[in-house]
């Protein structure tokens, strides 16, 4: 018995699989949970601009350095060296990561 599907599969020019096309709910449903995914406009900040991952993260969220700052509870000046830091503490990324609303494995770039 064949059971249709709404999935598509694209072949190449090399006649194998290239391309699969899912509903966009299926793509919703599978991707939704997946929170350490990193906007491709913060790796093109951090990789093509030579952005801290901090910074991007910010700028990304709309966010200035005295907000996030504030989030932390500390002052926009110690967020700002923080923020150009090429090593934080781990439970400095952790409390950051979480003022930003994001993973600490998503400042990994």
């Amino acid at each position: 018995m064949s059971v249709p599907t709404n999935i598509q599969t694209i072949v190449g020019v090399d006649g194998k699989p290239a391309f699969v096309v899912i509903p966009y709910g299926d793509y919703l449903t599978q991707f939704a949970q997946a929170a350490d995914l990193i906007p491709h406009a913060v790796v093109r900040r951090v990789l093509a601009d030579d952005v801290p991952p901090l910074r991007a993260w910010r700028e990304h969220l709309g966010l200035t350095q005295a907000e996030v700052a504030a989030r932390l509870n500390i002052s926009q000046p110690a967020y700002a060296q923080q923020e150009n830091s090429a090593r934080l503490r781990k439970t400095s990324r952790e409390r950051i990561a979480a003022a930003l609303g994001i993973t600490a494995a998503q400042l990994d770039i």
